[in-house]
């Protein structure tokens, strides 16, 4: 039978439409990272490589609740010309996504009593819809919230007057302790999926993974990410460590494949981070990805990233679902970068290795008491996108002096690879604490199969101390066992302060026990509440660091130690970075990079510095990159959009060279990943601009940018 020429071209455009038609539609923003697929990516194109140059603000929002030290990492969603966004006081906020204009504000400190005295960081809210009714979902403090979305105002049938306390209903035997949700969850149906911060001490709860009814707030599933008896995993820990260990908590955010019906999810360390005497074993399920069904939160399979956790490597990020070409096959599966430059790319369905994952011996650490891992897994592909080692070499060059500062700080201090245990003698770790990878999360352009992810190439310095255990009934002996427990990593065991977090030495002649008490219980600035240690507890740690006078407690000193029945033998003197005295990262240059990996091969593309320092470049030093916090967005315009950068620029680039095509100076820093959407037929991009990272001013604006 012969086809007409109409038939044929009819035929071609049945075939056209049809294919067009099972594409994924990736124009909306309605979801923290753009989709449930967290791929940050836009099918829109309306901004593209040839007409960015001509970007101009096209408005911008002021919420007037900023302070000297306070920050916005929220990525904004847009629903139906509608933007629902976050405050560096956590108020919840709704605009017009075309003019910036205010439709409603909401501080959920009305409800909860008091006032956001900690300026913990919120990354985003959660939107659902039924029908006619449009929920917005948050957290602030402990709890999690619930808004009409057209009005603002509380959802007074979900939980308990719009609100449900976390630190409830988590199969623990405490209700008081530190919990914070920065990053938004994700929806489900009829549920949302929620992970948490906790508290990175001895004091930590155990960071279990739940799913609570959108409609009613109820508790709807939990699975224990430190197992209980009798349960998977349980074998990997020592035995009863679910009752004394915290942490392995998802606190970066979640991935979903809505068709299969899985949620993946991300975890961290167990605590303590960095001397794991408490918590012999693998320790399943810290350092996981996780999949779960999202129905039930059964899991399906899961994968450790780090065996043993003693270096603070959690999962940053939320995983990346993506699609990739092998040996002609394609292939659904996630990629979930890590802080230490590495990407597992593992199948959605299964958990299997798409590239072969090695296990490689590692040092053993000498610390008494300690148990680390003999073996760390390690991807042939892709290949890292950040250097592997720090060594004598790579000490910074942009100046002879800079490198002779450097250098005599090097020399004592172990180094030359990502597994060196944390010891006495202490040791650079490189990557450092913050990636890597961070928690602004990689792009993925389904189109080209490329995965978009920045780093930062920051050194720290680890030094662990013996913490004997002050002895004797005196206020200040039991002071000083809670400050060493709760304080010492930020402040440092001697109370000089660690870089950016401040001293405490001195601090009577500055601050009354009354002030000190209240920052304890409430939180200040950075500086997060302890109101879950006791009074007693919380009254001996203020006697302790205003050298107070010593009063024997032996009728209370029972009750004050149960805050802390566990000591670690050793604890870290604080987190440090490994820098120059003005500022300069420790390790030559790039400092920050955004790098685009091709999936389909592991190969690394291209690699382009991210930010730079100006007084360096007008000396004829070429961009060195700088610290970066903040994720790219990509576009199917062959644009990366992404701010990021200490140098509090806003950048395009093109997303097959890396060439920048347009950058603009913020009003400040914009820590935070950026939103594009579409209204009215004009395509926005829009950053939050709240600064306050990096020893950059606050700031309190969100920016949109449009055509001319």
């Amino acid at each position: 039978m012969k086809l007409t020429h109409f038939a044929i071209i009819t035929l071609f455009c049945l075939i056209t439409v049809a294919l067009r038609s099972s594409e994924k539609s990736y124009e909306d923003w309605k979801i923290y990272g753009g989709n449930n697929e967290s791929n940050r990516y836009s099918s829109i194109a309306q901004i593209n490589t040839e007409n960015v140059k001509n970007l101009e603000v096209a408005w911008e929002y002021h919420t007037g609740d900023a302070t000297k030290t306070s920050q916005i990492q929220c990525n904004p969603i847009i629903v139906e010309g509608v933007m629902y966004a976050t405050s560096p006081q956590i108020k919840v906020f709704a605009l017009d996504a075309a003019t910036g204009k205010e439709i409603w504000s909401f501080n959920p400190f009305k409800i909860l009593g008091g006032e956001n005295s900690w300026a913990g960081t919120n990354r985003g809210v959660t939107y659902w819809q039924s029908g006619d009714e449009k929920r917005i979902l948050f957290c602030a403090g402990s709890h999690l919230i619930c808004l009409d979305a057209k009005t603002g105002e509380p959802v007074t049938t979900f939980g308990d007057g719009g609100k449900i306390d976390m630190q409830k209903d988590l199969d623990y035997e405490k209700e008081k302790f530190l919990l914070v949700s920065n990053t938004p969850g994700i929806i489900y149906k009829d549920l949302i999926i929620m992970g948490m911060r906790l508290s990175e001490g001895l004091d930590a709860a155990p960071g279990h993974v739940r799913a609570y009814n959108v409609r009613t707030g109820k508790r709807s599933w939990i699975f224990h990410t430190i197992p209980h008896p009798g349960e998977y995993g349980y074998e990997t820990w020592e035995k009863n460590s679910w009752k004394k260990v915290g942490g392995a908590n998802c606190w970066a955010g979640m991935a979903l494949d809505e068709k299969r019906g899985i949620v993946f999810v991300p975890t961290g360390s167990a605590t303590y981070d960095f001397w794991g005497g408490y918590r012999k074993g693998s320790n399943l399920f810290a350092n996981c990805i996780i999949a779960l069904d999202a129905s039930t939160g059964k899991r399906i399979w899961h994968y450790q990233t780090v065996h043993h956790d003693i270096w603070d490597r959690d999962l940053p990020a939320p995983p990346t679902l993506i699609t990739v070409t092998k040996n002609g096959k394609k292939i659904d599966a996630i990629a979930q970068i890590t802080k230490h430059g590495y990407t597992f790319v593992l199948e959605r369905a299964t958990g299997k290795p798409v590239f072969p994952i090695n296990e490689v011996p590692v040092p053993k650490s000498d610390l008494a008491g300690e148990k680390s891992w003999a073996t760390q897994p390690i991807p042939t592909l892709p290949e890292p996108y950040m250097r592997q080692n720090f060594l004598e070499k790579d000490i910074i060059n942009i100046s002879p002096e800079h490198h002779a500062e450097i250098l005599e700080q090097f020399k004592p201090l172990e180094s030359g690879g990502i597994w060196i245990p944390p010891s006495t003698q202490g040791h650079v770790l490189f990557p450092g604490f913050d990636g890597g990878g961070e928690w602004g999360g990689a792009g993925y352009d389904p189109q080209n199969q490329t995965l978009y992810v920045n780093a930062n190439e920051m050194p720290w310095t680890v030094t662990m101390k013996e913490n004997p255990k002050a002895t004797g009934t005196g206020l200040l002996a039991i002071g000083q066992n809670q400050y060493n427990n709760n304080c010492g990593n930020c402040h440092g065991l001697d109370r000089k302060g660690t870089g950016n977090i401040p001293s405490l030495l001195d601090l009577k002649k500055r601050l009354k026990k009354e002030d000190v008490l209240s920052i304890l219980k409430k939180g200040k600035g950075a500086m997060p509440a302890f109101g879950h240690i006791s009074e007693k507890n919380r009254e001996a740690i203020t006697a302790y660091i205003l050298e107070m006078k010593d009063i024997d407690n032996q009728s209370d000193k029972k009750e004050m130690e149960a805050d802390s029945d566990l000591q670690p033998a050793y604890v870290m003197t604080g987190y440090k970075r490994f820098m120059t005295k003005d500022g300069y990262p420790a390790i030559t240059p790039p400092w920050g990079t955004l790098n685009a990996i091709d999936m389909n091969t592991g190969k690394v593309k291209w690699k382009v510095p991210l930010g730079e320092f100006e007084e360096l470049t007008k000396k004829g030093i070429a961009p060195t990159g700088t610290e970066n916090y903040g994720g790219p967005v990509v576009t199917a315009g062959g644009l990366i959009f992404i701010a990021a950068s200490k140098d509090e620029k806003f950048r395009a680039f093109d997303k097959n060279t890396g060439k920048i095509l347009f950058e603009y100076k913020l009003p400040s820093g914009g820590y935070a990943t950026p939103a594009t959407y579409q209204v009215n037929g004009k395509q926005y991009v829009v950053i939050a601009c709240g600064g306050g990272k990096m020893g950059t001013k606050s700031g309190d604006s969100y920016v949109a940018f449009g055509l001319k």
